[in-house]
């Protein structure tokens, strides 16, 4: 797989695929690329599809180091760069929305234009989850633990007809102090004052029933970002993308093919 590399020296691994104007995918926290597998077809006939393995997960370089949301978006950087690409459309959710964010902001000139799924403007005005769910996740059975990742992610009745393996419940190959690293990534982002000066068009698209990272954030975003659009998906949690895929899919390819059309 070919490999770009960061300001700093981190050798990143990226992945290309399909034909068209560059999408950039960006993959959820402490997970790879192959977050995007289930539905990245969707996108390969309009698009090059361009996605990349974090700092710290799958093939490329894991420094034990401080990673941070804004240093994410400039590997992404880096990765177009590498590839020769001017501008891109950029898709993020999750921990990817809060990249996608900083490539918005830091870089203007790169970003096409930007969709923002199951995300958060983070800091302090970004709605936390609550206590609840942070104890599900954090319970020492592991096996308890995954279980309660997944149905945040999918719900119950997706669960019993898709029993997996699952690719957005993290990187299996991971080093323990790269998940803490990338936790920490996301948990410090704070892009509300850079958020008023994205020019790019941009989409927010949320589950209503995200508990992982509330759907309020979904409104804080749109009306933040000048000009936003936003779309809720009734009944959605957080995996939305793939579950709900025969609608979200379209949802996206019709905003990102109206301003290549419009």
């Amino acid at each position: 797989m070919p490999v770009a590399i960061s300001r700093d020296g981190v050798a990143l691994s990226y992945q290309t695929r399909g034909r068209g104007e560059a999408l950039v995918l960006l993959s959820g926290q402490a997970n790879n690329h192959h977050w995007w597998d289930g539905v990245r077809t969707d996108f390969e006939n309009d698009h090059l599809t361009i996605t990349l393995d974090y700092r710290g997960t799958g093939a490329s370089d894991k420094p034990d180091q401080p990673y941070s949301t804004r240093g994410f978006a400039s590997d992404v950087i880096a990765v177009l760069d590498d590839l020769g690409v001017e501008r891109a459309h950029v898709y993020g959710t999750s921990m990817g929305g809060r990249v996608a964010q900083w490539l918005a902001a830091d870089h203007p000139d790169r970003v096409r234009s930007l969709v923002l799924g199951c995300t958060s403007p983070g800091g302090g005005h970004g709605l936390e989850r609550d206590n609840a769910v942070r104890k599900s996740l954090a319970q020492p059975d592991r096996r308890a633990a995954l279980q309660a990742l997944l149905e945040l992610m999918y719900t119950p009745g997706w669960l019993a007809t898709h029993p997996g393996p699952h690719n957005t419940v993290g990187d299996p190959g991971m080093p323990a102090f790269a998940r803490r690293r990338h936790l920490a990534a996301s948990a410090g982002h704070d892009a509300w004052d850079a958020l008023p000066g994205i020019t790019a068009p941009t989409l927010v698209i949320h589950g209503t029933d995200d508990l992982l990272n509330p759907a309020a954030n979904a409104s804080l975003l749109a009306e933040r970002v000048p000009g936003a659009r936003m779309v809720l998906i009734a009944g959605a949690r957080h995996a939305y993308f793939e579950e709900f895929r025969d609608f979200a899919g379209p949802v996206v390819l019709d905003f990102l093919a109206g301003l290549m059309h419009g």
